[in-house]
């Protein structure tokens, strides 16, 4: 780490069009939440195969020794669940990328009944060639979700994991993430000493992304 301040560049654009012509190097980490089925237009079973081909495009563009982290929740669609982490892994898969870490971000306190919406959410990573170094511990389970700064974000707790996961057992020092809504884990990534890089369609949230400060 250098004694510079931390970057933050927000992309008002399409994050699927950007990573397509993005040359990421090594130093470069994508870490991000795949907007889910009621984001997007279209049938369920188009998103279903959109989430999976885009899952595999974040970990292709990649470098090689780098980390794809993905922070998802799982959805009820017709009466059943659908496990968004076997459909990152689907798409990892097909990558070539495997799995260096599966944690559990709980929403709610353990034991709390949840109706429609699970009360957990999955935080994974993959890379082709990095593998996890057995002296980074961390915990499997993390009890809480810290501040959200939006209802769809990625709460500041596992930010902040991701981000010590980053600095302890990787050399990426920047995160890029492609859909980084109002930029929460870009403005975590900056209070870690993390260049960040976010890439959002709507241009509120862009602009929110670019100024968020967190307290």
């Amino acid at each position: 780490m250098t004694d510079r301040a931390p970057t933050r560049e927000v992309v008002h654009g399409d994050g699927i069009a950007w990573l397509q012509a993005a040359q990421l190097g090594p130093e470069v980490a994508l870490v991000t939440s795949l907007p889910d089925h009621s984001e997007l237009e279209g049938p369920f079973a188009a998103w279903r195969t959109w989430f999976v081909d885009t899952a595999a495009l974040c970990c292709a563009a990649i470098a090689p020794t780098a980390v794809a982290i993905f922070y998802q929740s799982d959805v009820k669609h017709d009466g059943r669940w659908i496990d968004k982490a076997h459909l990152v892994h689907q798409g990892a898969d097909r990558s070539d990328a495997a799995c260096v870490f599966h944690r559990i971000v709980c929403r709610k306190p353990a034991g709390t009944l949840g109706f429609g919406r699970p009360l957990y959410s999955h935080l994974l990573g993959f890379s082709r060639a990095l593998r996890l170094p057995s002296g980074f511990g961390a915990p499997d389970v993390l009890p809480e979700l810290g501040v959200m700064t939006w209802s769809r974000a990625m709460g500041t707790a596992a930010c902040a994991l991701v981000c010590r996961y980053l600095l302890e057992a990787t050399a990426c020092r920047t995160i890029v993430d492609p859909f980084c809504g109002v930029g929460t884990m870009l403005a975590v990534a900056n209070a870690h000493g993390l260049d960040a890089i976010g890439v959002e369609r709507s241009a509120k949230r862009a602009r929110k992304a670019a100024a968020l400060q967190l307290p």
